[in-house]
């Protein structure tokens, strides 16, 4: 070999070891758990509605593996939502809980000023908190009626008009539908159309946040695993088989479809409804 070519190898050798040594360390850091969301995470903040239990909660312990500080909310379940933090502090993530009725804006804007207080600031905000009434139009009651409204219909869009203002740049918000909308159950006439709500309020706050890259969205999971899915287990087992997996949803799996929105992969679908049930419907 020639000293030039010898000399070639040498310079090709110099400069592909910095670039080795980086994949090295990104590789290392996904197989302890950390990987690109968490990269994305870092020194961000999120606000995740009625996380003390079932999605919510999944979803608040998902973005804090993927690196945001959490402000878990909560509206009677205290020890739930503090259970929650612990668990995230316990991965070595950093989260506060704090309780506020989203049907109260004033109780919103002041969980919004709490996570300002811990975190400086707010990157993801996750509109979950929603209650679940259901019964014939014949047979509804006007106080399960106006209450779901006032949290499904008139929290989300206290949660949402507050993320509109304080949301940083490049940041997202996502809203919680249903696959109910689609579905049109018997029964599920008033809750079906709060979720269809969130539709109209991620499109239009969508393309109202024009210029400052924050993508809006609507997510609808399927039948889900958590105490809003209170039905007989002759249902439970009919609703699995609608699905191509043969199973309901955890609430992981509507977690990660949430986080997946709120990565940087996930700027470019905004405005939209994802239906993340498993190929429920």
């Amino acid at each position: 070999m020639s000293d030039t070519s010898r000399r070639s190898l040498l310079a090709l050798a110099a400069a592909a070891a910095p670039a080795l040594a980086v994949a090295g360390a990104a590789t290392a850091q996904t197989a302890a758990g950390g990987g690109v969301h968490a990269q994305l995470g870092a020194g961000r903040a999120a606000i995740v509605t009625g996380s003390s239990r079932g999605i919510g909660a999944a979803t608040a312990k998902r973005l804090a593996r993927d690196g945001f500080a959490v402000t878990v909310n909560y509206l009677t379940n205290r020890d739930l939502a503090a259970q929650v933090v612990r668990d995230i502090e316990a991965g070595g993530g950093r989260a506060i809980f704090r309780q506020a009725d989203v049907a109260d804006p004033d109780a919103v804007r002041a969980l919004f000023d709490a996570n300002q207080e811990a975190f400086g600031g707010v990157d993801v905000v996750v509109s979950n908190a929603a209650i679940m009434n259901t019964a014939p139009f014949a047979q509804f009651e006007d106080a399960a009626f106006d209450r779901m409204i006032a949290t499904n219909i008139k929290g989300s869009f206290n949660v949402l008009r507050e993320a509109a203002r304080r949301t940083r740049d490049g940041g997202r918000i996502v809203a919680l539908a249903s696959t109910s909308i689609k579905a049109k159950r018997a029964t599920h006439g008033g809750y079906a159309a709060t979720k269809a709500a969130q539709e109209i309020f991620a499109g239009v706050l969508s393309k109202e946040l024009a210029g400052r890259r924050i993508s809006v969205n609507a997510l609808a999971p399927g039948p889900t695993n958590t105490s809003l899915l209170d039905v007989p287990p002759p249902l439970r087992a009919q609703a699995a088989q609608m699905t191509p997996y043969g199973r309901i949803g955890e609430p992981e799996d509507v977690a990660n479809a949430i986080a997946a929105l709120c990565a940087a992969d996930g700027e470019w679908i905004n405005g939209q409804v994802v239906f993340a049930n498993g190929g429920f419907l």
